[in-house]
Order: structure tokens, then sequence, then C-alpha cells
């Protein structure tokens, strides 16, 4: 699966997950068989050559409806803001899904 997250910065051991609102550089990475098998980064969403079919949110607050548009699972990181983290906790699916 391929998900996307805003995050604050490319530097992959210190960036966090940010809010939709304040991200400034989005990563899109591929999870398969519970593993990390690529990470790419983008200025904008729409650089991607490959569609995410997940996005990770700091909240249940966020502005989501460009993502439910398209098909996309949304998913809430209420305590997880590393990278490390965000993968461990969605191959254990510690992710929580979106509270409307």
């Amino acid at each position: 699966m391929r998900i996307l997250l805003p995050m604050d910065s490319t530097n992959t051991k210190e960036a966090k997950l940010t809010s939709l609102e304040d991200v400034k550089i989005w990563c899109q990475i591929l999870i398969e068989d519970g593993e990390v098998k690529e990470t790419k980064h983008a200025d904008k969403k729409e650089e991607f050559e490959d569609y995410s079919e997940c996005v990770v949110v700091t909240n249940d607050n966020e502005y989501v409806w460009p993502f439910i548009e398209l098909s996309m699972l949304v998913l809430v990181a209420h305590t997880q803001r590393y990278l490390d983290d965000i993968v461990e906790a969605y191959i254990f699916k510690e992710l929580h899904d979106l509270a409307y």
C-alpha cells in the first residue's frame, strides 16, 4: 500500500508528521509484507507518479474531503509523529479511522 504523509522536513530521521495546513513536503511510502519498500518526497502531493491509497493525518479535525473524494483511506496518528513510529503503527493496525 502507498501511504501519503504530510511532513515538516525531508530528513527522514528528524521529520515529523504535521497538519495539512503546515505541510512543507509530502512523503509517499510503499509498504509491502510489513516492510517499507520505497520512500519518495515531493513538494506537492500531485507530483507522485503512483496513486496513494491512504493518507495519514494528525487529528480528526483536518480538512480531508479532497482525499475522501479520491477514495483514499484516511487514518489518524493521534500520538505518532515520526516516520518509523507511523510505519510501525500502520503495520500493527494502531492508526485510527477518521471520526466523522
